[in-house]
């Protein structure tokens, strides 16, 4: 079985790299995965039927050609793709239903998941609060508990002040792309902890289910 995992980002990458192979191991089966991170989400395209421009580097932008591209080499084979990005301050449902249609019209033929991580990434990290405090012993637990799953309220700069405590806020307004070093180490030194069968998120939930669902399918297990 193969799964190729697009993110919008390295420290998304690197979650999907860590709890992929808990989520499928109780099937016993050799899984090869390949991440592939994207700068950014970018802008959807005014027509996903035509190819990217020359410099497009943003996970929308790319995505329309690079279905195409999955569907012709691997539609019938035993390939998942994972598109997994974060809603950011648009609606999760909207957001979902776009991939959605815009998988199924440039791959129809292709399995796939789509995974949309409530405001962002870090709601998954956050959600698993175990993970949190093995990777960091002397966390904010006051701030950690305080967070609501899935809720909007700035979920990076949440994870930050978890983890920097008093430091937080000068690091919150340094902000991107300095920022975004910082994010990829808390993403893999708490990814590394995590048990997606604890993950209290609910987004977190409905894509390991359908992650789920597309293993048994492609095992053969729906037949």
């Amino acid at each position: 079985m193969r799964i190729e995992v697009l993110t919008e980002d390295r420290s998304g990458g690197l979650v999907l790299d860590h709890i992929l192979p808990k989520m499928i191991r109780k099937y016993n089966t050799v899984a090869d995965v390949f991440i592939r991170p994207h700068r950014g989400l970018g802008e959807w395209p005014d027509n996903d039927s035509a190819g990217p421009s020359p410099f497009a580097s943003g996970l929308l932008e790319l995505l329309p050609a690079k279905m195409r591209a999955y569907e012709h080499v691997y539609a019938g084979t035993a390939t998942i793709v994972l598109v997994v990005m974060d809603s950011d301050s648009h609606s999760p449902a909207q957001i979902f239903n776009r991939l959605r249609s815009t998988c199924q019209k440039n791959a129809p033929n292709l399995t796939y998941v789509i995974g949309v991580c409530v405001e962002e990434m870090e709601s998954w990290l956050l959600a698993d609060r175990a993970a949190v405090l093995a990777a960091y012993p002397d966390a904010d637990v006051v701030t950690l508990d305080k967070y609501e799953q899935d809720s909007i309220c700035g979920t990076w700069e949440t994870l930050c002040r978890v983890i920097l405590k008093e430091r937080a806020d000068r690091t919150i307004r340094i902000g991107y792309p300095a920022v975004g070093q910082l994010k990829s180490e808390w993403a893999e030194r708490i990814a590394q902890y995590m048990d997606p069968e604890l993950n209290k998120s609910p987004s977190f939930e409905r894509f390991s289910h359908a992650v789920d669902y597309a293993v048994r399918e492609i095992l053969g297990f729906h037949q």
